[in-house]
């Protein structure tokens, strides 16, 4: 995690509680070289029809910040069968990436399965990619999706997985089902020679668990008995009762994680127990323990901590683990943000045009922000943000419903219990002391990387120079490389969509190569196969009866995706109605022009030098540019002059490459086509929210008002692919003739911005149209504050 947390000592009943286990130094490694990464994607909708948009919001995690380790994500649709029928790749913008997943309408209707991860994350277990079924409609398959009640599994779980002899003992039952789990289910426990008489019952708590508590005597089997609603019902043995050992028992309120150990005729080899208590395999609390004293109870305070999962491990002097227990730091007092919407206007009427806005706080750059109409469901109420940061991102085993431990009415005592039937499986004890740590196959790159080589009369060719002429939308820009020894060198660091054409030649005076040269590339990224199995789900498929007809849900969504389809040509209409009116406006074409799709935003001031501002009086463009920015200041240091934007230091960039102030405090501007000031976020930046210039060159066009640069001659051509392209969601103004003659709307997702501009105006205002009959709107809103390490989370019906 970004911020350290502090070590907690408890105090020491033997010698120095400072001399470093084995243990620590292996955890310490594990941090510091190994970190995890966990994926939260939210989806638009929670099921989609064949034909449709998938579109998905990512949130990467490093612990319980967003990530720094990787800057593109992979996405991957499989069918049930693991056939692989799509694939995507993002940029991720300090931790954040959206796009979408176009369904073809020749999809048959089934269960379909998103895979999202990182080259770092494929270092490790699978387990912890994200992997999400996803069900897709269509009614011209063959068969039909029917909701599977199929066999579910009670297991018992002892809390610390000891089961002594007269110790009162938490028992956690955990159900898991390869279709839909009871709703529903109770169970009792019984003395296997005595089974007349319930010892304990309970009832559970949720589709995942329940909790009972028992005081085991030696020599007693005992066996739990669960049924579920429908009477259906599974034996299960509980553990054997041993007569010794050493367990833990914690519990956890608003102030302190308290744990008590206990013990019952435990060998004396051991001159004492060492705590370690670590959060996201970080080391946070270290208690030394001479002699296990019955009831001895210790305390660790919640307020050098964060939320998120605490693992307690109980090692003995030879640093083997004797007890284990996870738990939840801070269940009652979750640290999250939330906005208050202000100026809400929200009618039911038909195409009634909606408005909100949200308070602007300097510590979000952008906020994902998803309306819908309140009768469909999303993703979030199955797995939220939060319950992806703070539970299931770390824990390896399916949990239906993860999102409810986190919501306004969650049962804590059901999340501890589910915590109870779990062990922390990101590193093994006994492997990390042993030395034992992952092999790291993939390094994670900065955004594309491609690796080229130069071959001269078909052989390497080293230390040889090459000029690549790149072209992506912003005119050309010109790069030498040289290759290494063995004729290789890298790009890196690329940012482009769809695909970029380049041009090369080899920098030399020699005509002997003219013909005889080549430059091959391949991109330093792959996309990983899956090893593992797809995870089971609550439908299956039967044959489609001819009289079959689609439910009302099914034709709502037929009609919202036809109308949607009506919506994007006439925006794309409006659009290029607005394109051909604007011709005329000689700095909007040259902002075209010039400027690629990731260095243009809503927030920006365009100065036109070609057609224009007169700047021969000029010396320095960044002087130039102070006085007309708002906001904008220039600071000496070393003899440059350094831009600040809104007090806090801003990057330059050159033709969208990284520039320095010092390259570019000697141009002349006669030199300069066009200058930006992009205020806040925008996708090619790497300064975070705080905005960039841009400055770009003047390049050859057929009007002579640009200067003509020479460029090398006989070049050769070839195209890169870059991330995939998204597509927005296209939204309808009623208020616009142009919309008028829609005869239905039944759309379900009334609003969808993945990175709506958050620091631009002093509140962040959102407006959107109603479909047909939505009374209620459930409004997500989610951001994360990275200067605290805090969510921000909105989910809520309104009005």
């Amino acid at each position: 995690m970004s911020k350290k947390l502090i070590l907690l000592f408890a105090l020491s009943t033997t010698s120095c509680l400072n001399a470093q286990t084995k243990a620590e130094q292996a955890i310490k490694t594990f941090e510091q070289k190994y970190p995890q990464e966990k994926i939260h994607l939210m989806l638009d909708k929670s099921s989609y029809i064949a034909g449709e948009n998938l579109r998905f919001k990512s949130f990467v995690f490093d612990g319980y910040t967003t990530s720094a380790i990787s800057t593109s994500l992979f996405l991957e649709l499989y069918d049930s069968n693991k056939n692989q029928i799509g694939k995507k790749m993002i940029p991720l913008f300090n931790g954040e990436g959206s796009g979408n997943i176009a369904l073809p309408a020749s999809l048959k209707e089934d269960i379909y399965y998103i895979r999202a991860y990182t080259s770092w994350m494929a270092n490790f277990s699978e387990d912890f990619q994200f992997i999400r079924p996803v069900t897709v409609y269509n009614p011209s398959s063959p068969s039909k999706l029917i909701a599977d009640f199929g066999e579910w599994k009670a297991s018992v779980y002892p809390e610390s997985g000891s089961f002594i002899d007269g110790f009162n003992t938490k028992v956690a039952v955990r159900i898991q089902s390869s279709g839909i789990a009871p709703s529903e289910w109770e169970g009792y426990v019984i003395d296997v020679d005595n089974p007349d008489t319930k010892i304990t019952t309970f009832t559970g708590f949720d589709q995942n668990i329940g909790l009972f508590h028992i005081t085991p005597k030696i020599g007693k089997k005992y066996q739990l008995i669960v049924k579920d609603k429908n009477g259906r019902k599974q034996n299960v043995m509980l553990p054997t009762v041993t007569s010794s050992g050493i367990g833990i028992q914690v519990v956890a309120d608003k102030d302190n994680i308290k744990y008590t150990l206990t013990s019952k005729d435990i060998s004396q080899d051991s001159q004492y127990y060492t705590v370690l208590g670590t959060i996201n395999n970080q080391l946070v609390y270290k208690a030394k323990i001479g002699k296990i004293s019955e009831g001895s109870q210790y305390s660790i305070s919640n307020q050098q901590l964060v939320n998120g999962i605490l693992q307690l491990t109980v090692f003995d002097d030879k640093e083997d683990v004797i007890s284990n227990r996870l738990v939840f730091v801070q269940p009652q007092l979750l640290k999250v943000k939330q906005p208050s919407l202000q100026s809400v206007s929200l009618k039911n009427t038909p195409r009634s045009k909606n408005s909100f806005d949200i308070p602007k706080d300097d510590n979000y750059s952008n906020y994902t922000v998803l309306v819908m109409d309140a009768n469909t469901r999303s993703t979030e109420e199955d797995q939220s943000l939060l319950s992806s940061l703070w539970l299931t991102g770390d824990i390896s085993s399916p949990v239906i419903n993860p999102a409810q431990y986190f919501t306004k009415n969650r049962n804590t005592e059901a999340l501890d219990a589910l915590l109870i039937s779990e062990k922390w499986t990101r590193f093994n004890w006994k492997s990390i002391i042993s030395g034992n740590y992952p092999k790291i196959r993939y390094q994670p790159e900065n955004y594309l990387s491609f690796k080229g080589k130069v071959n001269i009369e078909g052989k390497p060719a080293p230390k040889t120079d090459v000029n690549l002429i790149f072209s992506s939308g912003s005119g050309p820009k010109v790069f030498q490389v040289k290759s290494d020894d063995s004729g290789f060198f890298v790009l890196k660091n690329l940012i482009f969509e769809d695909s970029m054409k380049f041009s090369y030649q080899l920098n030399s005076d020699s005509k002997e190569y003219n013909n005889n040269y080549s430059v091959y590339f391949q991109p330093n990224f792959n996309f990983i196969p899956y090893s593992k199995n797809l995870p089971s789900v609550s439908y299956k498929l039967t044959p489609r009866l001819p009289d079959d007809k689609p439910s009302e849900e099914i034709n709502r969504v037929i009609n919202a995706l036809n109308t949607q389809k009506i919506i994007s040509e006439k925006v794309i209409n409006i659009e290029e109605v607005k394109i051909k009116g604007e011709l005329k406006n000689k700095t909007k074409k040259l902002n075209n022009e010039l400027s690629s799709a990731l260095f243009r935003s809503s927030h920006e001031d365009v100065f036109d030098f070609v057609n224009d501002i007169n700047t021969s009086s000029a010396i320095n463009i960044l002087q130039w540019l102070q006085g007309r920015v708002a906001g904008l200041s220039l600071q000496s240091q070393n003899g440059t002059s350094i831009p600040y934007l809104r007090g806090e230091k801003t990057t330059v960039y050159l033709d969208e490459m990284l520039a320095t102030p010092d390259q570019i405090s000697n141009m002349s501007t006669s030199e300069i086509a066009m200058v930006k000031v992009i205020k806040g976020f925008f996708a090619g930046g790497f300064a975070g929210s705080n905005g960039a210039i841009a400055i770009y060159t003047r390049r050859g066009n057929s009007d002579g008002k640009i200067i003509d640069r020479s460029q090398p001659s006989q070049l050769r051509q070839i195209t890169l692919s870059g991330y995939d392209k998204e597509t927005p969601l296209e939204n309808p103004v009623y208020e616009s003739d142009s919309f008028k003659n829609i005869v239905s709307d039944t759309r379900s997702v009334l609003y969808w911005n993945p990175f709506l501009d958050a620091q631009s105006q002093k509140s962040v205002p959102l407006e959107f149209y109603n479909n047909d009959d939505a009374k209620k709107y459930r409004i997500i809103i989610m951001g994360y504050d990275k200067n605290n390490d805090i969510p921000l989370y909105y989910n809520e019906v309104m009005p």
